[in-house]
């Protein structure tokens, strides 16, 4: 049984409570509804064989956080990131359920939203956190090139309390941006930095002054640039 210390605990708890509905969880990421559900959720299809119907179960992508739940945790988020971007380099669905699969088997926990995942060519490979040895995923294994981690981790910041160093922050924009997702603060929700105000309720706001900026900034006592940056993150969730 894995003993946290308690911070630990409610870190990890946290970190996989369901919160995200599949629609919001498709506006964050920026993959269809239907594709969300799919990789977390898995998906029959029918075919026919000789005039006979067939039906089959494709397993999911992702082992959800809570199985067949509508709402997807802050590691599941973090998770459809990872799966964005191997799809983006070409990685089948299929590839990516087996590789993930296999390196649950090394690492105790089922999640791309870690530290250890590279890629390398058409390779996924993992690095074992016992010894820092390099593994190819269902290869012999050849030398990582980082390209995913160093992309992903201009955006996200990965714990340390836990022995799984899983991802427990998102900057959709860069660090250097002012948006961030954290499920200790408003429940999850994108925040303004340093702020802890969830944007929806600084642009639900910035709608009822009839888009203006200005009176929200005097309202939430925070600098006009920075009203700017909540809303203009808002408005591209919902374009």
């Amino acid at each position: 049984m894995t003993s946290f210390s308690s911070d630990g605990d409610q870190l990890f708890q946290s970190l996989n409570a369901p919160t995200y509905s599949i629609a919001e969880t498709s506006r964050l990421v920026g993959i269809p509804s239907w594709s969300v559900s799919r990789y977390l959720g898995g998906y029959e299809y029918k075919y026919f064989v000789r005039e006979k119907m067939q039906e089959r179960q494709k397993p999911p992508i992702i082992s959800q956080s809570e199985e067949k739940s509508n709402y997807a945790s802050f590691l599941d988020l973090v998770d459809l990131l990872f799966v964005k971007e191997f799809l983006k380099r070409g990685f089948s669905l299929q590839y990516l359920r087996l590789a993930l699969a296999e390196a649950k088997e090394y690492l105790g926990t089922p999640h791309f939203a870690r530290t250890e995942f590279y890629t390398s060519g058409s390779e996924i490979i993992l690095k074992l956190p016992k010894d820092g040895n390099m593994i190819a995923l269902m290869t012999g294994g050849q030398i990582a090139i980082p390209e995913i981690i160093k992309k992903l981790s201009n955006k996200l910041d990965f714990e340390d309390i836990t022995k799984f160093g899983l991802a427990r922050r998102w900057y959709p924009n860069g660090k250097r941006g002012l948006i961030v997702i954290d499920p200790q603060i408003s429940f999850g929700r994108p925040t303004l930095n340093g702020h802890s105000i969830a944007t929806s309720n600084i642009y639900d706001l910035y709608l009822g002054e009839k888009e203006k900026v200005e009176p929200v900034s005097e309202w939430f006592i925070i600098p006009v640039h920075k009203i700017k940056a909540a809303v203009q993150f808002e408005h591209n969730l919902w374009a």
